[in-house]
């Protein structure tokens, strides 16, 4: 396996609820190999969201480190983490979150509005990673004109836009149909062996969990059991 481009070192994660107090990671430590398509499975409430959160820079760990591309995300700064999030992240989403105002191109642009690019090179950029997935002729319409399975793409060309080191997907197809979904795992998979993209995927579908390079199981906010 090649370097870890992530590295996940005893790691707890607790949530607190007025008195209460929630353990959601126990101890966890994990390593994400460069290059690697990573499923993590795991019924609801194990951790597999709050886990990709961490690896994203979204959320912060209450104990231990998460180190991705040799930034420990739990030491920098809140603008710090937005830098290198708009910088080497990448996230796709069960829900598309795509703005109903905007055209697919410029939905896909609005990650590079964080950058000094000049508008003729972010729009240069979100029509490339458009015809990437497939839909460099549906750059004008709006998500009210595009399929289900359309949309999703437009959330994965969004992702790519940045040249990302990594790309974090929460669920991409859990709300697609069986035919659809597997055309985005497809893709996934495409930018994982052709363009050399680092995914970790969550989901709950073993089907879609058979794709990836490596799974492995949450339970109870562990690690409980692993297979390649």
């Amino acid at each position: 396996m090649s370097e870890a481009l992530a590295r996940v070192e005893a790691v707890h994660k607790v949530y607190r609820r007025g008195a209460e107090t929630v353990d959601v990671l126990n101890g966890l430590d994990l390593e994400v190999a460069t290059g690697e398509f990573l499923a993590l499975m795991g019924p609801s409430g194990s951790g597999k969201t709050t886990l990709l959160n961490l690896l994203g820079g979204l959320d912060r760990p209450t104990s231990g480190r998460v180190v991705v591309g040799g930034q420990d995300l739990g030491r920098a700064s809140g603008r710090e983490l937005a830098r290198w999030r708009a910088r080497h992240v990448g996230f796709v989403f069960q829900f598309y979150n795509l703005l109903p105002v905007l055209t697919a191109e410029r939905n896909v642009e609005l990650p590079l509005l964080l950058t000094r690019l000049k508008r003729s090179e972010r729009r240069r950029r979100a029509r490339t990673a458009l015809e990437i997935v497939g839909l460099a002729d549906r750059a004008s319409h709006y998500p009210s004109q595009l399929s289900g399975g359309q949309e999703q793409r437009v959330g994965i060309a969004r992702a790519i836009v940045n040249d990302p080191t990594v790309i974090l997907a929460d669920e991409p197809t859990g709300d697609l149909d069986r035919a659809t979904g597997g055309e985005i795992l497809d893709l996934l998979v495409a930018l994982n062996e052709r363009h050399g993209k680092t995914v970790v995927m969550v989901t709950h579908d073993p089907l879609a969990a058979d794709r990836a390079t490596r799974v492995l199981h949450l339970d109870k906010g562990v690690l409980a059991e692993a297979s390649e």
